[in-house]
């Protein structure tokens, strides 16, 4: 009986802890959200913990003084182009990471290797390679480089090796070819490395910066990214507006990831654990 006392109050000490971290963690957006629907000065002493007079009118300015509307559908087009191309060449490289063929170590050094490598010391060719392909200033050409990702790879690769490999083989001697038994078999079974493969790259492609100043150069070809840039260069007050703003672009990643949270824990652990 003193045991499970025991257990119980450690169980609401560990609850309590969690949720006053929660509370820590989740002060910040509240306050981006009382600055964005009150303009109040962030400067103000002492600072009021509740919204005084709250409007939207920050919102509107952001809707109506940029196109927001097409910015949010270039982010949008760029981020699904770029997740299903994740989804797709990191699955079929993750596959062929499993398999064992000469040079397969040579290949896993070498993909370690290149995640050294910051992205800004490869945009010079990545722009050349892009230009060559005549993808400036177009949907692909902004997706391009977030096509494949090294670190999803590895995701992919944990998940299939986690699978038993008498079902892999099983499915190919009732004739599967390859490219069946990554559809069929081992895709519906890595719903988490698809989960977090999703939720990485939309993250990433949506709040890049620097490749699309670079390749863009009709003004409504720009993401969200680059919309914020123009946005602050119309207004002299900007706090308020700024927050409304940051408020707008976090909504769709913030949404992604609260879709997909427990398959996105799963992904990222699935190759900590055993059984």
């Amino acid at each position: 009986m003193a045991s499970a006392r025991k257990q119980a109050a450690w169980l609401g000490l560990r609850h309590l802890t969690l949720m006053v971290i929660a509370f820590l963690m989740l002060v910040p957006f509240y306050w981006v959200i009382k600055t964005a629907i009150t303009n109040e000065n962030i400067y103000a002493y002492p600072p009021n913990l509740l919204p005084q007079n709250p409007h939207l009118f920050n919102f509107v300015d952001v809707w109506y003084l940029i196109p927001f509307p097409r910015y949010l559908l270039n982010s949008i087009v760029v981020s699904t182009i770029a997740v299903v191309g994740n989804v797709v060449f990191n699955a079929m490289a993750g596959y062929a990471l499993t398999r064992q063929f000469a040079g397969r170590n040579a290949v896993l050094a070498l993909f370690l290797s290149c995640m050294l490598i910051p992205f800004q010391a490869t945009i010079i060719p990545a722009y050349l390679i892009t230009a060559k392909l005549n993808l400036l200033n177009t949907y692909f050409g902004l997706a391009l480089p977030m096509l494949s990702t090294i670190v999803c790879i590895f995701v992919f690769k944990a998940a299939f090796e986690a699978v038993p490999r008498s079902l892999i083989d099983a499915a190919r001697l009732d004739g599967l070819s390859e490219w069946r038994i990554i559809l069929r078999v081992l895709m519906p079974l890595s719903k988490p490395a698809i989960a977090t493969n999703v939720i990485l790259t939309f993250i990433w492609s949506w709040n890049n910066f620097l490749w699309p100043l670079l390749i863009t150069r009709d003004p409504l070809m720009q993401t969200l990214p680059l919309g914020l840039a123009r946005f602050l260069s119309y207004l002299e007050d900007t706090t308020g507006a700024l927050y409304a703003f940051a408020v707008m672009v976090l909504a769709p990643s913030i949404l992604v990831f609260l879709m997909a949270q427990k398959e996105f824990i799963r992904g990222l652990t699935s190759g900590a654990t055993k059984g």
